[in-house]
């Protein structure tokens, strides 16, 4: 199995046993703050379709259904496809790095705290993806953890969920960078959690 694929099930064994527990955890005042400005974003511009890379059990898809946007997501762990589902959510299995969409499809994206389980070498194939799914001059939401040193690790903790998740942290500078080899930053922000890492919310709007 190459090192990707490894990854990828490990991600997918965790997930599918942490569905429930993932669902039922509130998010945080932060992320759901960005995500409504996000929302006033894209009726202002008039979009009406949005799809989520990392969709987990649904809680943003509620929200962008709530607000009358057309929402697809798509999960690597198929027991998030179909928590979704079970929400009506309209979900489908894939990975980043192979969305199962046509080129052009959408007219906004949205990715949270999913990039970071992308290594560095396949980010700007991943950021490449979701681009191509997305119409020209889209806007992408993306939020990421990240620290002031970064590096690629693997964490295993005591939630009994399964192996441990590949992280990949990255600095602000290192996202930044990244992001603008595919678009340009419209908006940039972070907060803190109260350790050392924090927030990295950016708002990539792809080429026209």
């Amino acid at each position: 199995m190459s090192d990707r694929a490894q990854r990828e099930s490990d991600l997918i064994d965790y997930y599918t046993n942490e569905v429930q527990d993932r669902r039922d955890r509130e998010l945080p005042d932060a992320r759901i703050d960005v995500r409504t400005g996000f929302v006033g974003q894209l009726q202002a511009e008039g979009r009406r379709s949005v799809v989520e890379i990392g969709c987990g059990p649904g809680r943003d898809g509620e929200a962008f259904v709530a607000a009358g946007l057309e929402y697809t997501g798509v999960d690597l762990a198929p027991a998030s496809v179909e928590a979704c589902r079970s929400l009506g959510l309209q979900a489908y299995v894939g990975s980043v790095l192979e969305l199962p969409f046509e080129d052009g499809v959408f007219e906004a994206g949205w990715t949270m705290s999913t990039l970071l389980h992308v290594a560095d070498e396949d980010l700007d194939a991943a950021l490449a993806e979701i681009v191509r799914v997305l119409r020209p001059g889209a806007p992408l939401g993306v939020g990421l953890w990240g620290d002031e040193v970064g590096g690629e690790r693997v964490w295993q903790d005591d939630s009994g969920h399964g192996p441990g998740r590949f992280f990949s942290i990255r600095t602000d500078s290192a996202v930044q960078a990244a992001l603008t080899r595919h678009g340009a930053i419209e908006q940039w922000s972070n907060w803190s959690v109260g350790g050392p890492m924090h927030y990295q919310w950016a708002v990539l709007r792809t080429p026209a």
